[in-house]
């Protein structure tokens, strides 16, 4: 299965994708980003409008994996393009965990919707 190692390739695409895509939408807009990295093992994310689901898309040398994700309360912090027209950007293991992890980018803080329960 796939670990998020310093090695890995992540790419992010900023625009909204249509959640009903599965391993071939997905692959064809992964070739759209970044033309032969899926199969070199890169790591695709991918979101929707409203940024409270995603998608990711890897292959594992042995297939295409796809692992969806969808929050019951908040929405993801998605990072905003940081040049105009910019589609995708490239990020580390640390920050795609601190996405999963509901921090938000910006500020460095946690959303308002991730609080861990406390145990009683």
């Amino acid at each position: 299965m796939m670990g998020l190692t310093n090695h890995l390739r992540i790419f992010l695409a900023l625009e909204p994708c249509d959640m009903r895509k599965s391993f071939n939408g997905l692959a064809a807009l992964a070739e759209q980003m970044k033309p032969a990295a899926l199969k070199n093992g890169g790591l695709f994310l991918f979101t929707n409008k409203r940024r409270n689901r995603f998608k990711a898309l890897y292959y594992d040398h042995t297939g295409v994996c796809v692992l969806a994700k969808r929050l019951e309360v908040g929405t993801f912090s998605w990072p905003d393009p940081s040049e105009p027209n910019q589609k995708q950007l490239t990020l580390s293991p640390q920050a795609l965990q601190l996405i999963f992890d509901g921090v938000d980018l910006r500020n460095g803080t946690l959303r308002p919707w991730y609080e861990q329960e406390s145990e009683s």
